[in-house]
């Protein structure tokens, strides 16, 4: 794609996006192109300076992408932790003691969340009683 800053007979300056050159002289030809403001169908290119690329332009880039992208994966995990709150039972710190009766058929099978201490999940986790920490979000510490 390439941007042109392009000019009407009326000397309205605008920008307009094309595939190349050639496609720019096919839409002017066609009578495609028309000012917006004036809508006069007279365009021409004006002046424009190169674009040209930098390495802090691209690094520039690149940090908008990678923030994107965290944008993105903290929305996702947020999702995931609120979906998991809103279908499970929230135990508080009876939370070892429930995962050991649900374990050992003792209680219903459900899901829960709750508190418990590094040493209390090792001796679940002994015990063979799966259990995941969920994730602590910036936005989740009230």
């Amino acid at each position: 794609m390439i941007r042109y800053s392009l000019i009407c007979d009326n000397a309205h300056e605008f920008e307009g996006w094309f595939s190349g050159s050639a496609d720019f002289d096919r839409q002017v030809e066609m009578g495609f192109l028309t000012c917006p403001v004036c809508h006069s169908a007279s365009i021409s290119k004006g002046l424009m300076a190169p674009s040209v690329s930098t390495a802090r332009k691209q690094e520039a880039r690149q940090q908008v992408a990678m923030d994107l992208a965290r944008q993105e994966m903290m929305s996702k995990l947020k999702e995931m932790v609120a979906s998991i709150k809103a279908n499970a039972e929230d135990v508080g710190e009876r939370f070892p003691e429930e995962a050991r009766k649900i374990h050992y058929g003792e209680a219903d099978q459900r899901g829960i969340i709750g508190q418990a201490s590094l040493s209390e999940v090792r001796e679940l986790i002994d015990e063979g009683i799966e259990v995941a920490p969920l994730p602590v979000l910036p936005d989740d510490a009230n």
